[in-house]
């Protein structure tokens, strides 16, 4: 399809009074005349009417004749892009699809409202209204539009879906790392849900604009993270905290110790979902997956009668706060190191041990506990519901203590030879 562009008014050809330059072009099917203002001005003696653009050479060019036909261009190639993109899809190119294009480009949007936000709205609307989200995963995408309006602010970066594009990566990158402090972990999960979240827009066709799909979303990395022996976990599990609040707190930590359980997971537990002296759990992630059975034993038992199989759960928010205030009273205050991770750059850091435990702490100290023993990884996956190997195996990490262990099984039986008499 041709465009081009013409005077607003011409003035029969000679005239000195600046005038507006507007872009035309023809729908055939639509029988329509598309116009739209470039919002330059030029006076017609200046104007190349057998081509339809400034004068650029002669005594009768404008002073700024280059800076106006490179904002015409711009439109010249807007245009050229968004009919290309439409052919390649197999979609019609119409009169609204291009001034869409246009207002967006050249910022005649209104400003009251940000349409990026709409449909990003419109997206979290249809999946809680599907119950396909947990409140967690509702949670990460409130937190994602929440970085991304920020984003807006600090990089004065305004989104839009033409504006989804390399720079938009960069940028976002660095203020992922740098102002939000964010590791490679946190930002290969942000950046994922930020792209099913274009693939649904995609999907929808609020946009054809695929370039995120070149978006590379970092490999999750293993960072050094701790877990508790079996030595400190009876430690925690004798240890007589003075409140009856922190009590429960370290109670319902040691029973996650010993059954590998989410801390999701634990309202699902009662008296209904033992059988056998078994736990049985449905999935709460995927309930397509298969109900697995955790075997309980006289610890794990005597827990689940002291509460009458109702354990006093808190937020995990405050379950995290609590936990980190029972190992501070049991005098577990010595320094421990973690690793994090940014993209290839890695840091090593030290803090109290008390102030790295979490609920997750729990699950991942049943895990390498069970590695220890030599359990089979098979056993243990099966109890904690995972089931990518590459996913369980972040969860542990293999020490000093279990090295020396190793080589000692394995080489410990030999013994230096006898000495030759000189």
């Amino acid at each position: 399809m041709k465009h081009s562009f013409f005077l607003k008014e011409p003035q029969k050809r000679i005239g000195n009074k600046p005038t507006l330059i507007l872009f035309t072009c023809h729908f055939n099917s639509e029988k329509k005349k598309f116009v739209y203002s470039t919002g330059e001005h030029i006076r017609p003696i200046h104007w190349n009417f057998e081509e339809n653009r400034p004068k650029l050479k002669g005594i009768q060019k404008d002073a700024n004749s280059k800076s106006i036909q490179t904002q015409l261009d711009r439109y010249s190639n807007k245009f050229n892009e968004t009919e290309g993109l439409y052919t390649k899809i197999n979609e019609n190119f119409t009169v609204k699809v291009l001034k869409d294009a246009f207002d967006e480009e050249f910022k005649k949007v209104s400003t009251k409202k940000n349409h990026f936000f709409d449909v990003y709205d419109a997206f979290t609307e249809e999946k809680k209204k599907r119950k396909e989200w947990k409140p967690a995963t509702v949670k990460r995408y409130k937190n994602i539009k929440n970085h991304l309006e920020e984003f807006e602010k600090k990089k004065k970066y305004k989104l839009t879906f033409s504006k989804i594009n390399s720079k938009f990566y960069t940028e976002f990158i660095d203020y992922c790392y740098t102002t939000l402090d964010h590791n490679t972990n946190t930002f290969s999960r942000n950046i994922g849900l930020f792209k099913t979240f274009m693939f649904w827009a995609v999907k929808e066709k609020y946009t054809y604009n695929e370039v995120f799909k070149e978006f590379v979303k970092p490999e999750r990395v293993i960072t050094k993270e701790i877990a508790l022996t079996i030595d400190q976990v009876k430690t925690i599990f004798e240890f007589q905290p003075k409140s009856k609040a922190l009590e429960r707190v370290k109670d319902i930590f040691v029973f996650q110790c010993l059954t590998g359980l989410r801390y999701g997971e634990l309202k699902l537990v009662n008296e209904r979902t033992i059988v056998n002296n078994s736990l049985v759990i449905q999935e709460e992630k995927d309930v397509t997956k298969e109900t697995r059975e955790v075997p309980l034993f006289e610890i794990s038992n005597y827990i689940l009668k002291k509460y009458d199989y109702k354990l006093p759960l808190l937020s995990n928010q405050k379950q995290n706060e609590f936990i980190k205030d029972v190992f501070e009273a049991a005098k577990f205050t010595f320094d421990v190191e973690y690793s994090r991770t940014k993209n290839k750059m890695q840091e090593t850091k030290v803090k109290p041990f008390n102030k790295r435990i979490s609920t997750h702490t729990a699950r991942r100290t049943f895990v390498t506990i069970m590695k220890k023993k030599g359990i089979a990884d098979k056993t243990i996956m099966n109890m904690t519901g995972h089931r990518d190997l590459k996913t369980f195996n972040t969860y542990y990490k293999v020490d000093n203590i279990a090295k020396v262990d190793a080589v000692n099984l394995a080489f410990g039986s030999m013994e230096l030879p006898k000495l030759k008499k000189a």
